[in-house]
């Protein structure tokens, strides 16, 4: 699986450097200029929906509703749409009333409550394409409820799908506003950069598949129908949706020069709910659907291994399994059974390569590779065991629980490393600290009978499992502000 790993980076890697050095990034070949000059010439504006979902957002909806409503585009051909799905009534009246601000200053805003949440984000897209006055419409725009997009988004991406009939969905990449937040989502911003500016580009550029992100997107309203809509059966519906487009025949373009601000989730506890969404959604997804791939008769063969090998099993499988079975098992193991003999290739070589090339895509970062390759090795405990329920759709499968954003309590938090004692059995991560005391088991004893300095890792790795177990990284608010 290593192998598999270091073959799959390797070919990404090649791939992405050829595309940089002939400057053939696929959303450069199109002519969009004629096509921006025609719309402003002839007034020939498509009329637009924005979705925003949202979910008991009391920090951040502000400034998505407005970043929405103030975007470059003639207002009788926008229409905004809020989703809210708020359970809190205090919320509930708060976006209500900024909605109202923003219809009094003219803009075709609309808010729409559910009286449930069935489906979730899902659900509250699927309904939100349901309602009448969307029928004008010709495309979709999706931001998350902590997106906040430049006033000329529109004008940068809706003329790749006016013009391109094929085109079913064009994606923007993202832009950390709190990245220096602390070193938790330094981390993150590492590994997210490495996603958009290798995997998606990648995907794009070969003209294979590459997943929806679920926001910071333009949907044409057609693809989204003719893919048979939003589905809730995993907690992946963007990527769902993306695969079962593709499927249909629809091509997407990723615009890696377009990027829309939001905001990392800055505690351990949003940021672990996080990514147990996001690893298990797709391990469920390709149990769920390599059947319907391997059946489609409207794509290649290349494109159908493309999508079950590389982009669910080695992206999302192997990925995490290597990551936590071999370096957080196999190899401290192997330190108490030393009969067994790993060759330096497979232990040191390979997994150094792949984490250089991980890294690449965020240099500003690089002094911070030996905090990044702890850190993933904690967190690929939780995404390893994530994928394994999706695989299994074990409790949990479903599980949806929204990442907190901080917004406006970003200058109320601090970086947190000791707490009130009280509080302290309520953030011990008990399998971080199974790991901990394993690793440094490994850790000790090869120090005392091991002939090489594999102790100096374990005592490392050992060192950040224990950090996250008492909860000593990212940022928390304190409760009484």
């Amino acid at each position: 699986m290593s192998i598999m790993l270091f073959i799959e980076r390797l070919y990404m890697t090649v791939v992405i450097l050829y595309v940089k050095a002939s400057g053939k990034k696929r959303y450069t070949q199109y002519k969009l200029d004629t096509v921006r000059e025609k719309m402003k010439r002839d007034r020939s504006y498509p009329k637009v929906l924005i979705q925003i979902p949202m979910y008991n957002e009391s920090e951040v909806y502000k400034l998505s509703i407005g970043a929405a409503c103030t975007l470059s585009w003639p207002r009788d051909r926008l229409i905004v749409q809020v989703l809210d799905d708020s359970t809190n009534k205090t919320i509930m009246e708060n976006v209500k009333a900024e909605c109202r601000i923003w219809q009094n200053e003219g803009l075709n805003i609309k808010y729409e409550n559910r009286a449930n949440r069935n489906g979730y984000k899902a659900g509250a897209l699927r309904e939100g394409l349901q309602k009448q006055y969307v029928d004008e419409c010709e495309y979709v725009v999706i931001f998350d409820a902590d997106f906040q997009p430049e006033k000329d988004f529109l004008e940068k991406t809706i003329p790749y799908l006016i013009d391109n009939k094929e085109l079913g969905m064009v994606q923007a990449r993202w832009k950390f506003v709190n990245a220096d937040e602390c070193l938790m989502t330094r981390l993150q911003e590492m590994s997210l950069n490495y996603h958009f500016s290798v995997e998606q580009e990648v995907g794009s550029s070969t003209c294979q598949f590459f997943g929806f992100n679920g926001t910071a997107g333009v949907w044409r309203i057609q693809a989204i129908r003719d893919a048979g809509g939003w589905k809730e059966r995993t907690t992946v519906e963007d990527m769902d949706l993306a695969v079962r487009a593709s499927l249909r025949g629809w091509k997407f373009v990723f615009v890696g020069d377009v990027s829309v601000k939001n905001e990392l989730p800055s505690t351990f506890k949003a940021y672990r709910f996080q990514q147990h969404r996001w690893s298990c959604g797709p391990a469920n997804l390709f149990k769920k659907m390599t059947k319907e791939i391997m059946h489609c008769k409207r794509v290649s063969i290349w494109k159908k291994i493309h999508l079950i090998y590389g982009f669910f099993f080695v992206r999302k499988i192997v990925a995490h399994w290597v990551t936590f079975f071999f370096y957080c098992v196999v190899i401290p193991s192997c330190v108490l059974v030393p009969e067994v003999y790993l060759p330096k290739a497979l232990a040191i070589y390979i997994p150094a390569i792949i984490t250089l090339l991980n890294t690449g895509g965020t240099p500003r970062s690089l002094h911070l590779l030996i905090f990044w390759i702890l850190f993933e090795n904690v967190m690929s405990l939780h995404r390893t065991k994530a994928a394994i329920i999706g695989l299994l759709e074990a409790s949990r499968v479903n599980e949806w629980i929204v990442t907190e954003k901080l917004g406006n309590k970003k200058n109320q938090a601090r970086v947190s490393f000791f707490r009130s004692r009280f509080q302290c059995g309520e953030r011990i991560q008990k399998l971080e600290f199974v790991m901990g005391l394993f690793m440094l088991h490994c850790a000790v004893y090869n120090m005392l009978y091991g002939n090489d300095h594999m102790f100096v890792y374990l005592f490392l790795q050992s060192g950040a499992f224990f950090t996250i177990a008492f909860g000593c990284v990212g940022t928390f608010v304190p409760v009484n502000n």
